[in-house]
């Protein structure tokens, strides 16, 4: 593992920590430098090729995924672990799924089901666009389902 400070190569392992989705964590020393940080390591899955409303197909972009959550997440008290760990219940799903292909709505609905739970304005803000909830009439059905009873929960 290269060193980000000082580009030395050999580091040694500090502490090790593991994650539900079977990645690893591991804290590092630079041998030469002497600075810390931090190095993920999660296993190389196949996802499957995500299919587009337009029909084209594209490869599953884990970074494009969190920068269009943190969009959404943005000004809101919602952490980057609770990004990094929804991010990774998508990747999860898709890979469970075994497929080759899936529709890039499978993702949709799996980041609105995550953002729902974790943040009800987050979940708003990717709705409206997700959803195409083009008018304040349509924001404000969606925003009345969310306050229904049953959808009712403190965030």
């Amino acid at each position: 593992m290269r060193c980000p400070y000082c580009q030395h190569f050999e580091s040694k392992v500090i502490d090790t920590s593991h994650d539900s989705h079977g990645g690893i964590r591991r804290r590092r020393e630079c041998l030469q430098c002497k600075q810390r940080f931090s190095s993920y390591e999660r296993p190389i899955l196949s996802t499957p090729l995500l299919i587009k409303q337009d029909g084209t197909r594209e490869e599953f972009d884990r970074e494009k995924l969190t920068r269009g959550i943190r969009i959404s997440c943005a000004k809101r008290k919602v952490s980057a672990s609770d990004i990094e760990r929804l991010v990774g219940q998508v990747e999860s799903e898709l890979q469970k799924m075994g497929k080759a292909e899936v529709s890039s709505r499978a993702v949709g609905d799996l980041v609105t089901a995550g953002l729902k739970e974790i943040d009800q304005v987050a979940y708003i803000r990717y709705a409206t666009v997700y959803l195409r909830l083009n008018d304040l009439l349509s924001i404000r059905e969606e925003i009345d389902r969310l306050l229904e009873p049953d959808n009712n929960k403190k965030n």
